[in-house]
């Protein structure tokens, strides 16, 4: 078995990469995509650069918080993110790359983390909710779109 789980998400939007860069860097956008369905979040903390720390609350529709944090590790303006998150339960480094194509973006999500057995049973269900910030970060470019 090997040391880590990877888990990979990609979606094509149709925005150029600076706007799609732009819905994580702009903590008022973010703030309303991140996370699953039902989830609502509060932004405690936001130092946008590389060592930079990121406090959110995500509130889950049953009223459990759940405070994470996150540590900034490389940011590079419209084509790379990436973060170590510390907290609550699950460590894991988060990379997000911007790539332009022919009809918008591809924005590409790879998770790794400790191939512990919780991990690994929790593996479809994070690549699924991951998915779902997908479809909640669609809904914000949307909304958005007049705004462009």
């Amino acid at each position: 078995m090997t040391d880590k789980m990877e888990i990979l998400n990609d979606r094509l939007f149709a925005v150029d990469p600076a706007t799609l860069f732009e819905a994580f860097a702009d903590p008022h956008k973010l703030k309303h995509w991140w996370g699953p369905h039902d989830f609502t979040n509060r932004i405690d903390e936001f130092d946008f650069r590389e060592g930079g720390s990121w406090r959110i609350t995500m509130s889950a529709a049953n009223g459990t918080d759940f405070d994470n944090h996150s540590t900034f590790q490389e940011i590079i303006p419209d084509r790379h993110i990436a973060f170590l998150h510390h907290e609550p339960m699950h460590i894991y480094t988060m990379e997000m790359r911007f790539e332009p194509e022919d009809k918008g973006t591809r924005l590409h999500w790879r998770m790794l983390f400790d191939a512990t057995a919780e991990n690994l049973a929790l593996q479809k269900y994070i690549a699924a909710a991951n998915e779902q910030n997908f479809d909640r970060l669609q809904a914000v470019l949307d909304l958005t779109a007049g705004d462009r």
